[in-house]
């Protein structure tokens, strides 16, 4: 039989279907026995029924589907049509009569609120808070029905329509219940929160308190108290200047007042209240699991509560061991400039990679742990030790100085430095991995012969990839499995042993070769000029030879043309039907055949290759054609290598004048030797990761498409949901569970965890601490950042969000939120180079500096503040963004 009316008593959270989500849980909170005012819920089975009477709402259904969230005037003007025709409508019998039924058990004398409750509200990941109306003090049956329904034309007012398309929730499958609750006419009320939702610190429970109803605090009109605790004690008390309030009225309704001026800088809740409440907003966390947002008032020295619901802007928690000690994670997309969520079987992939915290050679790393799709480092242990809270930190921020500074605050609060016992276990392996990697560097730079560094590790780098390649070609099944997860295993260890020494060589003579001009000749600006053109550099190679390709199209007006229009599924069988077009396919494909595993974000295995889409690099080869002459790539990188000797010999000259300068230029002169032959080398381990990468997801998509065939997974890419382990147990036909089910859960975590912005660093309860710049001297309003290529220029913006979509034109200034080697075909026609994420170390800082143009990292939300076309200048030396115009046309 169909229910129009639920009690509480009646309804738990398995109810969510019938009275929506702040329906669901106001019945569950009822029954767990927390102090809720006596209510019920008006079901989405009324809803619908009420629905039903309408002969337009199909037809005005339709009219919402084909609208965008953008069209603002369109949806106000369509939802106004919805919620007249939804009010103008009688209200069925049936419907009617189980309402007032239920009204009349609570009491018709009292005062009720009346809330709508729709089924995708209250939700782990989305809240729809505020999306629909709210009637308070709503006295009589008039009243009652009145309000009921005002509720259900309220979930087509402007912003909850607006919210639905934001989130992709279809209009006919969200259904609202009304929930009608005894009103409290508190003293005192307001919204608690069991963790704080500004830092993510899920053991504080933030309070704010007003007087009057809790609704001025909502809708924002009110100042409030704030008070904070933390482990039972007050840690925050910021009283509030409490001009007004809102109360009820007893003919119903309510009344804004201006509260007196004796009472408007009083506590609005006492301490033993404040303590009280927070207690009990940890029993209601405790009960659903999860941390609350919840509506309280304070009625006659007792404690109401009047919703709760989880809370949605929080950052999920990292995946935690049992150590009980506070503990600090930082980002490794930050590190490797890639913000972006990654799917199960990529962070497998990497933990499994990771060569530190692993219990042997398959098992995925405890030391890197996975949050809201990305993946976090946690250095803890190895803070521990007082040096390497020294080193770390230094090391860290010429990757991202915001890391570096919020790892240093924590090293330096009370309870961290009371719990860092170092383990001589994690010191001693630090100790035995570093020794030789840092003996290897110090001979290196010292006496050992670095001229035939490039071909060493071009060679051991083939000889490698070699291997794995023929390795790879003899197992199958799960044995390919196991070789992937083994592989993976040992991969990171050999570079740090027999790679890493060649390019950390060159960091260290580039260190020195700064300190050393600055101490002997007063300054170091010659000794950025060094870092143009460096050779060897297997992304700067990459570049050139993308622009060799486009020089190929640039005669054949025809394939320029066809690259226009061209599609990834028949991208080289229609450049044979065109004039010019087997030529550069040709060229294309040997490009291919080097380079074609790399593509933006390509650290995420999952991420489709340039070979999987070709269309990818097309922005970036029109571009060349349009802003560069012939040959003028090759010719620009050769005048960089004339730049950097002149700049060398230079550093050198002015060294032999100062005292002593005979022994300081043979000094100098190795350093720089050592830094233009070992520098170049520092993209040789990404890129012989990239090729293993490449290996690793054609051998996990062969067997997909065997588990296909068996009907065991329904496409090939759900394969990318799994984790190694799982694929393993799963070809071994080991796997225990409902794997579709598996597959579609994560699916949807992935799509929430693409909309959340991943913090830089965080602790172990969640609080998300924000690193200090240095002081800049800036001007005012300028956009403030990290300074990571020298130079100042100007030039109009280009916001590219993902390297596909950037064709630059002359002049333009590249803004990015990050750039990784894929993104290094677009530098040849940049200006500049602004960017969210990075520092001094990090690839586009790098590579700009190798070009010879100003750049700027870690410009907070760069993308967003600065708009396509705006005149800006970009100060690479002290590291700020002016907006000097607003566009093109100003």
């Amino acid at each position: 039989m169909v229910q129009y009316v639920l009690s509480f008593n009646e309804i738990d959270q398995s109810s969510l279907p019938f009275v929506g989500g702040k329906g669901a849980n106001l019945g569950e909170m009822s029954r767990a026995g927390f102090p809720i005012p006596q209510g019920f819920c008006i079901t989405t089975s009324a809803y619908r029924a009420f629905l039903g009477t309408s002969d337009e709402m199909d037809e005005l259904f339709s009219l919402l589907d084909q609208l965008k969230p953008d069209q603002l005037d369109e949806i106000r003007n369509l939802g106004k049509r919805i919620r007249v025709s939804l009010e103008s409508l009688t209200m069925p019998d049936n419907i009617r009569g189980a309402i007032l039924e239920a009204w009349k058990r609570i009491g018709t004398d009292s005062a009720y609120a009346i809330r709508s409750s729709a089924t995708a509200e209250d939700l782990p990941t989305a809240s729809f808070a505020g999306q629909q109306d709210t009637y308070l003090n709503v006295i009589g049956e008039d009243q009652l029905l009145q309000a009921t329904q005002k509720c259900w034309a309220s979930l087509f007012t402007d912003r909850a329509i607006s919210y639905r398309m934001k989130n992709g929730f279809d209009h006919r499958s969200v259904f609202l219940s009304v929930v009608v609750q005894r009103m409290v006419f508190p003293q005192v009320s307001g919204i608690m929160f069991t963790a704080d939702p500004v830092t993510g610190h899920r053991k504080t429970t933030s309070i704010d308190a007003s007087f009057g109803l809790g609704e001025a605090l909502v809708s924002g009109i009110v100042s409030a108290d704030l008070y904070q605790v933390r482990s039972g004690q007050i840690v925050k008390k910021q009283i509030a200047d409490k001009k007004v309030a809102i109360y009820a009225l007893p003919e119903g309704g309510t009344i804004t007042r201006e509260v007196p001026p004796d009472m408007r800088n009083k506590q609005a809740l006492s301490d033993e209240k404040i303590s009280e409440l927070a207690r009990l907003g940890k029993k209601i966390e405790d009960h659903y699991r999860t941390e609350q947002d919840i509506e309280w008032g304070l009625a006659n020295g007792k404690i109401f509560i009047l919703q709760s619901r989880p809370i949605t802007s929080l950052y999920p928690l990292p995946d935690l061991n049992d150590d009980a000690n506070l503990q600090v994670f930082f980002s490794f997309g930050h590190q490797q400039m890639m913000t972006e969520a990654m799917k199960p079987l990529a962070i497998s992939l990497w933990r499994t990679l990771f060569p530190f915290g692993n219990r042997n050679i398959t098992s995925e790393s405890e030391a890197m742990a996975a949050a809201g799709g990305r993946l976090f480092l946690n250095p803890t242990e190895v803070l521990y030790w007082k040096p390497a809270r020294k080193i770390m930190p230094k090391m860290i921020s010429n990757i991202d100085e915001l890391i570096s500074n919020a790892l240093l605050q924590f090293t330096q609060r009370e309870r961290f430095l009371k719990e860092a016992v170092p383990n001589r276990q994690v010191i001693k392996k630090a100790r035995q991995m570093m020794k030789p990697i840092l003996t290897n560097v110090i001979k290196s730079i010292l006496f050992r012969d670095t001229s035939k560094s490039i071909q060493q590790c071009n060679e051991w780098m083939e000889t490698l990839v070699k291997q794995s390649k023929e390795e790879l070609s003899l197992v199958s099944g799960s044995e390919r499995m196991k070789w992937v997860q083994e592989s993976a295993g040992k991969l990171m260890m050999t570079f740090f042993q027999d790679m890493v020494p060649y390019p950390l060589s060159g960091i260290m003579a580039f260190k020195m070769i700064q300190y050393l001009s600055q101490r002997w000749l007063g300054d170091d600006q010659e000794a950025y000029v060094l870092n143009k053109s460096l050779p060897g550099n297997v992304t700067s190679e990459m570049g050139l030879a993308l622009g060799d390709v486009a020089d190929t199209a640039r005669p054949y007006p025809e394939v320029i043309q066809y690259l226009k229009e061209a599609e990834d599924h028949s991208f080289y069988e229609g450049l044979s039907q065109i004039a010019g077009g087997d030529i550069f396919r040709k060229e294309f494909e040997l490009y291919m055949d080097q380079y074609g595993m790399r593509c933006p974000g390509e650290i995420d295995i999952t991420k489709p290759r340039w070979r999987e889409s070709p269309t990818m690099l097309v922005p970036s080869i029109l571009s060349h054609i349009q802003n560069l002459k012939p040959g003028e790539h090759r010719e620009k990188y050769d005048n960089g290598k004339i730049e950097a000797e002149h700049a060398g010999q230079s550093i050198l000259k002015r060294v032999r004048k100062t005292r002593g300068g005979l022994v300081k230029q043979r000094w100098m002169s190795r350093l720089i030797k050592v830094y233009r032959d070992r520098m170049g080398i520092r993209e040789h381990p990404k890129y012989m990761l990239v090729q293993h990468l490449n290996l690793y997801k054609q051998a996990i998509l062969e067997e997909a498409d065997k588990l296909v065939d068996k009907g065991i997974l329904q496409h090939q890419t759900d394969v990318f949901y799994l984790t190694l382990d799982e694929i393993l147990t799963i070809v071994e036909n080991r796997f225990a569970g409902d794997l579709p089910e598996l597959i579609h859960q994560r699916k949807k975590e992935f799509e929430w965890y693409q909309k959340l912005t991943p913090p830089r660093v965080m602790t172990s309860e969640g609080e998300i601490i924000t690193g200090r710049r240095r002081d800049i001297q800036a001007p005012i309003g300028a956009l403030i950042g990290t300074p990571v290529s020298p130079g100042v220029t100007e030039g109009y913006a280009k916001v590219v969000l993902s390297p596909e979509q950037g064709n630059l034109k002359p002049g333009e200034v590249l803004i990015a939120p990050f750039t990784d080697p894929g993104w290094t075909t677009l530098f040849n026609s940049a200006q500049a180079l602004v960017m969210e994420v990075g520092g001094l170390m990090t690839h586009g800082a790098v590579v700009a500096r190798e070009y010879g143009i100003p750049a700027v990292a870690g410009v907070d939300e760069a993308t967003k503040k600065i708009k396509d076309g705006q005149y800006i200048r970009v100060d690479g030396t002290h590291g700020y963004v002016e907006i000097l115009e607003s566009n093109k046309d100003t």
